[in-house]
């Protein structure tokens, strides 16, 4: 029977900026993308989202970002490598406090907006994000774009690299996901995000914007937190897998 694990970015409220059901979320996922105060997360949200997730045995991974709350992470910065590794580390450590006192522990690291797609085609970028991790803890999980830099460094590391495939947004044909400024780059249809998800675990593909089936090899499949109706997506996803007798598990214990 195949199995896959269903990740989610969550945490990313802040201050009286509400985003997203965290809570509603956590009941489907398996895995939480848990932002650490760089895109979004002040420390109440962080602390409310470990406990949270701690509750019901959901694996916590910190989705480390640009310094960018104004932009949300979704701006490329063109940022050190050393800044950059030493800004991750700091969001590593912010995170992982809180997950300890919840009774748990940062299993996972994940880019977040912009810092994810420059770890694709920006090679010092995401050794940088890749070195902090293995500083922090060489037992950690990596979660990234397929065949990207940031796995590879992973892997070279010794770290547990895990490839991620997402339901909600639109691939070109090459396999990069459609810019987000571009119409239709996200979907929500829970019934069409659904069978994009059943579709990757079961059949390791994905239709393209231009009708084309890309080759996706996954561990994880996301669902965005921010989306509308991200809760019915998820809750879509989670019963469209377990209907194709899919095992949905966290791929980091």
């Amino acid at each position: 029977m195949p199995a896959i694990d269903l990740n989610a970015d969550l945490g990313e409220s802040y201050g009286i900026w509400s985003l997203g059901d965290d809570d509603a979320m956590l009941d489907v996922v398996t895995s939480a993308n848990v932002a650490c105060g760089f895109h979004g997360g002040d420390p109440s949200t962080l602390r409310r989202v470990c406990h949270a997730a701690a509750e019901r045995n959901v694996t916590i991974g910190a989705q480390v970002s640009y310094p960018d709350l104004l932009g949300f992470g979704r701006r490329f910065i063109d940022i050190d490598p050393g800044e950059l590794r030493d800004a991750v580390l700091y969001q590593l450590g912010a995170l992982d406090g809180f997950a300890q006192v919840a009774g748990t522990g940062v299993k996972y690291l994940k880019p977040h907006g912009a810092l994810y797609h420059a770890c694709v085609t920006h090679h010092d970028q995401a050794e940088a994000v890749a070195t902090a991790a293995h500083e922090f803890d060489p037992s950690m999980a990596i979660l990234g774009a397929p065949g990207s830099p940031l796995l590879a460094v992973a892997d070279a590391l010794g770290m547990e690299a895990v490839p991620e495939a997402f339901a909600d947004r639109a691939y070109l044909g090459d396999g990069r996901l459609v810019p987000r400024s571009e119409p239709d780059a996200v979907i929500t249809d829970p019934g069409v995000v659904a069978a994009r998800a059943v579709a990757v675990a079961t059949e390791r593909r994905v239709t393209a914007i231009d009708g084309t089936h890309v080759e996706v090899h996954a561990r994880s499949i996301c669902v965005h937190g921010d989306t509308n109706g991200a809760v019915e997506l998820a809750r879509a996803v989670r019963a469209g897998l377990e209907m194709a007798e899919v095992g949905v598990h966290a791929f980091a214990l």
